[in-house]
């Protein structure tokens, strides 16, 4: 009993029937440990540590035991089901901090408390060993159920920028280069981010359905559509890593070449040629500057001269018009492309520009486009002076203003020859105060003036033939034409001194072999109710009786 009085025990005695009370459940507060409280205090921090509470449990201090599950509950309760970012980290630091004060509280009870039962320390410092293996394998389950939630979210996120792909790709280009470039992010961020991810493995393939999707409208051979995706498809490069991209970095070059060159030929020679706009010169340009060594910018001066060649052979053809114009714009594109070799097909298309004029303006004659045709050939008089068609360009220009106004003189063009044989003489003086210039065409044609009549007056409709150009001992303006006979037909055009009121006429006669004619032009007033008086027809006579020639005023 020495040891029973050491522990402060002594005052249990016997009962009156001799038997020993048991001994206290717990260690005294004070004094030494019993013995094997080590043990039993590492047997309890383990247990606990499992987070099971185990340790508080065979200590029977079931409180703390609860607090312990209670904090595993929690902890149980956020992590599951696993997700992608895994267990906020203020849980997880805050859990941690439950185990180590449950652990170290347990073995400081065990070390001062008498455990009662038939237990072994050393078989529950086992235990304890054993059942760490519980939340240590929990957590690396944990783990990879946390990274398959983290797959399966990488897998959406690939799935979201498919949707996008699909939905962009039924859309035109500049509408739907947003949701490209949203779906491209996607494609990045997995590539570049998460590399070892399975959705990072599917990436390229991705990739491939996405350059296939932008540059649709190249599969389709519609180049000039395809220009801004392949372009676009260009610059990924600059903002995509080329190891994500792999070959489909330099996919774009060829096809972009193929289709500026097939774009830009496809609009040589149109309308917006001569703004510098829709001529091809803008995609042949680029192709010129961006890849001057491929083999689609080596096709570009034959394609062009071509072209020229083509529109040359039109002018022979029915629109004549229209091949001047492509030719016009075929040379304004040849000068701006930045190519010697294409610049100098410039003066090809040039002269055929100066042989489209002409026949452009001899179409428009046939075609009873008068106006037209004496803008076009009098502007290609003035343009092009030393041209030997300048005579008879002015001669139709001349017929065409007269057939404007008299549609008979525009049944058949001039003749490109004078004609030989007798000449008739036709004189025509001006009675009136004003200058006066004589268009004519038949088998000659031209123009004379004649300066304004000094005291000459304007007549009444009833005067005006019988008066015009007999006043005795008055000089009046002349012109003497010498014309081969045949059909011929005049305007007289009133110019300076002549107010807005004064009409131009026009006029036709025939001049027939072996007569000199003689003709007069005049003004009439109108009627005080500022109505036109009509014209007597011009007589065709000799000169016993000459025919006269007037306009109202």
């Amino acid at each position: 009993m020495e040891s029973g009085d050491r522990y402060g025990v002594a005052g249990y005695g016997s009962g009156g029937d001799g038997t020993v009370p048991p001994p206290p459940s717990h260690a005294p507060s004070v004094g030494p440990p019993p013995p094997g409280a080590s043990l039993r205090a590492a047997a309890a921090a383990l247990l606990n540590l499992t987070g099971l509470g185990l340790g508080y449990a065979l200590l029977g201090r079931w409180g703390r035991a609860a607090v312990c599950w209670a904090a595993t509950a929690v902890l149980l309760w956020v992590a599951l089901p696993a997700d992608p970012d895994g267990v906020p980290a203020g849980v997880l630091v805050g859990y941690l901090l439950v185990l180590v004060l449950a652990a170290v509280d347990g073995g400081r009870i065990a070390r001062r408390s008498a455990v009662g039962g038939a237990w072994r320390p050393g078989l529950a410092v086992g235990l304890g060993v054993v059942l760490l293996a519980v939340p240590a394998g929990g957590a690396v389950v944990y783990g990879s159920a946390r990274d398959e939630a983290r797959e399966q979210m990488l897998l959406e996120r690939l799935e979201a920028g498919d949707e996008r792909v699909a939905t962009a790709s039924g859309q035109p280009f500049e509408a739907a280069k947003s949701e490209y470039g949203k779906a491209l992010d996607v494609y990045r961020a997995l590539g570049e981010d998460h590399p070892g991810s399975r959705a990072a493995k599917l990436v390229p393939d991705r990739l491939k359905a996405y350059y296939d999707a932008v540059s649709a409208p190249y599969a389709k051979k519609r180049h000039c559509e395809a220009v801004a995706p392949l372009t676009y498809l260009r610059t990924l490069p600059d903002s995509v890593d080329k190891k994500v991209l792999g070959e489909l970095a330099a996919w774009p070059d060829t096809p972009l070449a193929e289709s500026l060159y097939a774009c830009g030929v496809s609009r040589l020679g149109g309308a917006g040629s001569s703004s510098g706009g829709g001529d091809g010169g803008a995609e042949l340009g680029q192709l010129l500057r961006t890849f001057p060594e491929s083999a689609s910018a080596r096709r570009v001066a034959p394609a062009i001269d071509e072209r020229i060649k083509d529109q040359v052979s039109a002018l022979k053809g029915a629109e004549p018009c229209t091949a001047t114009e492509a030719l016009r714009g075929l040379g304004a594109t040849a000068s701006r492309l930045p190519d010697d070799s294409v610049k100098k097909l410039r003066a090809d298309a040039d002269e055929g520009v100066v042989d489209g004029v002409y026949a452009c303006g001899v179409d428009q004659f046939e075609d009873g486009k008068f106006g037209a045709a004496r803008t076009t050939l009098t502007d290609f008089a003035r343009t092009y002076k030393s041209d030997g068609r300048v005579r008879q360009a002015r001669n139709i220009a001349t017929a065409a203003e007269i057939a404007d106004d008299r549609p008979a003189a525009g049944k058949r063009l001039p003749p490109s020859k004078r004609p030989g044989g007798a000449r008739m003489e036709l004189v025509i003086s001006n009675d009136a105060p004003n200058t006066v210039e004589v268009l004519y065409t038949g088998p000659v044609t031209g123009t004379v003036t004649l300066r304004a009549c000094a005291g000459c007056e304007r007549y009444s409709a009833s005067e005006g033939p019988r008066r015009a150009c007999n006043a005795g001992g008055r000089s009046y303006p002349k012109a003497r034409l010498q014309l081969p006979a045949g059909e011929y037909h005049f305007l007289y055009k009133h110019g300076t001194g002549a107010t807005a009121r004064v009409d131009s006429y026009s006029s036709g006669t025939r001049v027939q072999p072996g007569y000199t004619y003689t003709s007069c032009t005049y003004v009439i007033e109108r009627s005080p109710f500022d109505l036109d008086l009509p014209l007597l027809p011009d007589p065709i006579q000799p000169v016993v009786s000459p025919w006269g020639a007037g306009s109202s005023r």
